[in-house]
């Protein structure tokens, strides 16, 4: 066998909790069992079994056994319409947000640039925490015009959702125009806001939403905790 039969084992359990096979509280079968199932030695065992439990998809209770403690992977879609609500509202997860901070601040270049507003021109930059069952999965920013939504983070309050914020100024369908995302390892300040292990990914989305004929409205980065959320690209509406 290789030296990276442990990495072989981290990753079929990891499919297997992600696919289903393993629910959370379910309780993994015996050391030997495990060695005899993946044909590895303890060594590599303990290693995968280590590693998942870092992670936060193990639990190792001195005396029980090990069991699954991963949430639920959530899968969001990337596409046209792309709407968080909307996304989320059929996986049986209670969904909330919470406001971290509004401001009315000089646009940055990169979000003057994607709105083609003026360099500098006043922006509504607001931060929010979105949390599925109170479990952190992501959080970000997001700018849009002073000039084009006059009051917006207090029609926000007013309304709830982005959508039917922008239905109040007369927007009824809007479409993501631009979207690029990566990964990367999550830095200590993201680790601590996603309640995530620091050694864990985080994925990186910006996006700009515009109106159907293409005027942008919106720009925003958000951080998504990578080990909770799938994302997958589809086309059309």
């Amino acid at each position: 066998m290789t030296t990276v039969d442990w990495t072989f084992v981290r990753d079929a359990i990891e499919r297997d909790i992600l696919d289903g096979h393993l629910a959370p509280g379910d309780r993994m079968p015996t050391e030997p069992e495990l060695v005899k199932q993946y044909g590895v030695g303890r060594h590599s065992l303990r290693r995968a079994i280590a590693a998942l439990a870092k992670q936060g998809k193990l639990s190792v209770e001195q005396g029980r056994g090990t069991f699954v403690s991963a949430p639920k992977m959530l899968h969001y879609e990337l596409g046209k319409r792309t709407r968080l609500r909307q996304n989320l509202a059929d996986q049986t997860v209670d969904i909330s947000r919470e406001l971290l901070e509004a401001e009315v601040v000089a646009a940055p270049n990169r979000v003057a640039q994607a709105l083609d507003i003026a360099a500098q021109a006043q922006v509504h930059h607001s931060r929010r925490l979105t949390s599925a069952d109170g479990l952190p999965i992501a959080f970000g920013s997001i700018y849009h015009s002073v000039d084009r939504f006059p009051c917006f983070q207090e029609r926000r309050a007013v309304f709830g959702s982005i959508t039917e914020t922008y239905r109040s100024y007369g927007i009824d369908d809007y479409i993501r125009m631009e979207t690029t995302f990566y990964s990367r390892q999550a830095r200590p300040d993201e680790a601590r806001m996603l309640h995530q292990h620091p050694d864990l990914s985080v994925t990186i989305i910006r996006a700009i939403d515009a109106l159907p004929d293409g005027q942008p409205i919106s720009f925003s980065e958000i951080i998504w905790a990578a080990s909770r959320v799938r994302f997958s690209v589809v086309s059309g509406a």
